[in-house]
């Protein structure tokens, strides 16, 4: 059944699959493109000495891009002060964000516990996301609006419809299925935001769930691919596809959309930490010639880490006392490899050649 009338719930929200061909030619050369560049995207990062180091940075740069999807928006310099700093005293854009980047943490750590992709997964994601111990919707009345005119886009099923609905769609999930993963993963991800569990934090929740999905189906070892930038800037056509599912029963367009999603995605995700990697490898070198008292490895790791850094966290990180890492860090201003920012009585060490190529954002071309 399709959902003709925008206002009225969609209880009868079909099961997965839905009753096409899901191997079309058309669908198939985009599955084969999408899977290549991913598995070039896995394999390179299968070969860096310590991956774990890029997924703050990348995780950070996918927490601002997802909140912005749903108009949360801080800066760039904002999201990396912030980080250093206790999140009560934030301002509520960067909380949500850094709550964001803590949801992807929680979400990993439930993922190697059960090994699968669960309603429960989602429930726990979404209280971090959400700051809250709330679970799927309790209260009716629940719509989609058009921000511009007012009017309803779409009405999810009703709370007692919620948990029937996630539980198949778990099921489907963890199915021994003849599908390829990536379909699957499309196909997850529009039930799940179809259903809308949550009163708020659905996007996201659903957003974190597509990259666990992948590294729980090994495709990646490491959740390092976030969609939510090649959404942003191709925001129309995903309402647009998600619509005509729920519209009029067109899946192939959306496949296809989100089978391109990953694959760009991957290809530019790949391009933008070897850049990174590139960088930090001369910047070692830069460091080590400064002066052989610096703890020159353990710097470059830090300050690849975190983009913006301060005393205190050279003091949390066990690298120097505070009159030690005061002197390293203003070895590394004078020769440019940082560039001190004072913000009120703190001084932030800002590394700009880092912050460059993650401010030129994501190219899709």
């Amino acid at each position: 059944m399709i959902l003709a009338n925008p206002d009225i719930p969609y209880n009868d929200l079909p099961d997965l699959p839905p009753l096409i061909s899901l191997d079309s030619p058309h669908i198939l050369k985009y599955v084969i493109q999408a899977n290549r560049y991913l598995a070039e995207l896995k394999g390179y990062c299968q070969t860096l000495p310590d991956p774990h180091l890029l997924l703050n940075t990348i995780m950070l740069q996918e927490s601002k891009d997802s909140s912005a999807i749903e108009n949360i928006v801080t800066t760039q310099d904002e999201l990396y002060r912030s980080i250093l700093n206790p999140l009560d005293n934030l301002p509520s854009p960067a909380k949500e964000v850094i709550r964001y980047r803590e949801a992807i943490y929680a979400g990993l750590t439930e993922l190697n516990r059960t090994n699968s992709i669960t309603g429960n997964l989602a429930i726990k994601i979404m209280q971090k996301v959400k700051n809250t111990n709330a679970g799927y919707r309790a209260i009716p009345g629940t719509k989609l609006m058009n921000p511009s005119s007012g009017k309803s886009i779409y009405t999810p099923p009703e709370p007692p419809y919620i948990q029937p609905k996630m539980d198949r769609w778990e099921k489907f999930l963890n199915s021994d299925l003849d599908i390829d993963p990536l379909i699957i993963m499309t196909l997850m991800h529009y039930q799940f935001e179809s259903i809308h569990p949550f009163a708020d934090g659905n996007g996201r929740t659903g957003r974190i769930l597509n990259v666990l999905y992948l590294v729980n189906n090994e495709l990646l070892t490491l959740p390092v691919l976030y969609l939510s930038a090649y959404i942003i800037q191709h925001k129309n056509e995903y309402y647009k596809y998600l619509r005509e599912v729920t519209e009029r029963g067109e899946w192939e367009n959306w496949i296809i959309y989100m089978l391109e999603a990953i694959k760009k995605t991957s290809i530019s995700t790949l391009n933008l930490i070897r850049a990174i990697v590139k960088l930090k490898e001369n910047n070692l070198d830069r460091i080590r010639q400064i002066s052989q008292k610096l703890p020159a490895y353990e710097l470059n790791e830090l300050i690849f880490s975190y983009p913006y850094i301060k005393i205190k966290t050279l003091i949390d990180k066990n690298i120097a006392k505070r009159q030690s890492a005061s002197t390293y860090l203003q070895q590394l201003a004078s020769k440019g490899i940082l560039r001190p920012l004072k913000y009120g009585r703190e001084i932030y060490y800002i590394n700009d050649a880092l912050m460059d190529i993650l401010s030129k954002g994501t190219n899709f071309a």
